[in-house]
């Protein structure tokens, strides 16, 4: 495990903002971690980087406890902050070498880490070129540069692409999978379900300081889905069509509007193609056929009952 944490709870007076937590983190792995604000994710990441004294709990990083390592388990862990975290009067290449010499690099180390970081992020062309001239993907991009020229083991990134374009969003989700690949473990949070969905292979959502939801997207998807819906147009209208897909095991609704059904049925019924078969019975023909699926952000609001930015 790269972080182990047992049964962390930390309080600000009388409110508990992270209530007896207990989490793990295989290496390898790109960990999402969701929750509406105040739902605690900030201060677990800032309890496991030891910017937060906590109340009681134990927090393991690299199977050592902060408490007694916490210097040198800091050097093999990259943060990318929510707030882009660098220097305008300074350029990209010396943004870069300020945060490397923190982690100890020098010399030629150090200089072929700052062009390593740079072109990962795609800003080796602009390296002599000031950030205040930079867009807002290439201040994140050149954010991150700055959190991985040590090579970190653990990379913790805080909503990395909030306010950025899209072609930029693209270039970082690609970025995080490929530094991903090449050995480092991540935590990522963001409020884009569809990023989380892409991404991670292992999910935690959080609310009220607690764990309320873990697994992978699919096992999450689990909780909710008992039902699936199936949308479909036909060509001509055939009310006899209702009754029969009605009549189908595991049905629990159909209705026709217009040219367009809704089926409402069991998702282990697995009854599709005797939905289909109905249809094709008639003098309709199915002009298109959509299954909807459940998505991480409807389990997200069914637990949470309320949206990431309440």
């Amino acid at each position: 495990m790269i972080v182990e944490i047992k049964s962390l709870i930390k309080r600000y007076k009388d409110y508990i903002a992270v209530d007896n937590v207990d989490i793990s983190i295989k290496e390898g792995e790109i960990f999402g971690l969701l929750g509406p604000n105040g739902a605690g994710k900030t201060t677990t990441i800032n309890a496991i980087l030891g910017l937060t004294n906590i109340d009681s709990g134990d927090i393991k990083i690299f199977g050592r406890n902060m408490r007694d390592g916490e210097s040198e388990i800091k050097k093999s862990i990259g943060i990318v902050p929510q707030e882009v975290s660098i220097f305008k009067d300074l350029t990209a290449e010396e943004n870069i070498a300020f945060f490397g010499k923190l982690y100890g690099l020098r010399g030629k180390m150090l200089k072929d880490s700052i062009d390593e970081a740079l072109n990962f992020t795609g800003l080796l062309g602009n390296k002599k070129e000031f950030p205040k001239a930079f867009s807002g993907g290439m201040k994140r991009r050149l954010n991150i540069a700055c959190a991985i020229v040590h090579k970190p083991k653990l990379i913790i990134m805080d909503e990395p692409t909030v306010g950025i374009d899209p072609q930029s969003r693209n270039h970082i989700l690609h970025s995080v999978q490929k530094l991903n690949e090449m050995g480092s473990t991540i935590i990522y949070t963001s409020h884009y379900m569809e990023e989380i969905e892409e991404i991670c292979t292992d999910i935690m959502i959080m609310d009220h300081g607690r764990i309320i939801a873990h697994g992978n997207c699919d096992e999450l998807k689990e909780l909710i889905s008992s039902e699936e819906t199936i949308d479909v147009e036909i060509s001509s209208v055939n009310y006899t069509i209702v009754d029969n897909i009605k009549s189908i095991s595991g049905v629990r609704d159909c209705t026709l509007n217009d040219k367009k059904l809704k089926v409402i049925s069991d998702k282990k019924s697995k009854n599709l193609s005797r939905i289909i078969e109905t249809i094709s019975n008639t003098d309709s023909e199915i002009l298109s056929l959509n299954v909807e699926k459940p998505t991480l952000e409807g389990v997200f609001l069914t637990l949470t009952g309320r949206t990431l930015r309440d």
